[in-house]
């Protein structure tokens, strides 16, 4: 059974479980207005925006999409030390873009697809609003011909 508590800007989960983002908690509320969804997608999209900004957390992210890996598999070869690989870890489970399965020794990372869907949905509002403005522009430049 997981256990989560409040620790500083996220949830917590026991050794055994995976971390939760904090945009997960309370939610319920938000949920039935619009703004409040647009709120929460927001914040969960910069949550994985920030997590996927530097290239060896992209580098794992992408390992990790052929599937779950241990710890030493999604890093192997990256050229720093274990340390860092662990900093560049909890940024991604703390974000909510990693998952941590740990069965005694052994480490299993796993990756959340949904979390990479909330950017891939805030990443879409953004195209076909540019897209909306670029038609405008285009159709008053035709009619300025």
């Amino acid at each position: 059974m997981c256990s989560f508590s409040a620790a500083s800007s996220s949830l917590r989960a026991e050794s055994h479980c995976s971390r939760v983002p904090t945009a997960w908690s309370g939610i319920g509320s938000l949920l039935s207005s619009p703004a409040g969804r647009h709120t929460i997608v927001s914040a969960m999209a910069n949550d994985t925006f920030s997590a996927l900004a530097h290239p060896i957390r992209r580098e794992i992210v992408a390992r990790l999409s052929s599937g779950a890996a241990t710890v030493g598999d999604a890093s192997r070869g990256l050229g720093v030390s274990k340390p860092t690989i662990s900093r560049h870890l909890k940024l991604l489970e703390d974000a909510g873009v990693v998952t941590r399965v740990v069965d005694g020794r052994t480490h299993r990372l796993g990756l959340r697809p949904e979390a990479l869907a909330d950017a891939a949905e805030w990443i879409e509002q953004q195209r076909t609003r540019w897209d909306r403005l670029f038609d405008v522009v285009g159709d008053y430049l035709e009619e300025g011909r």
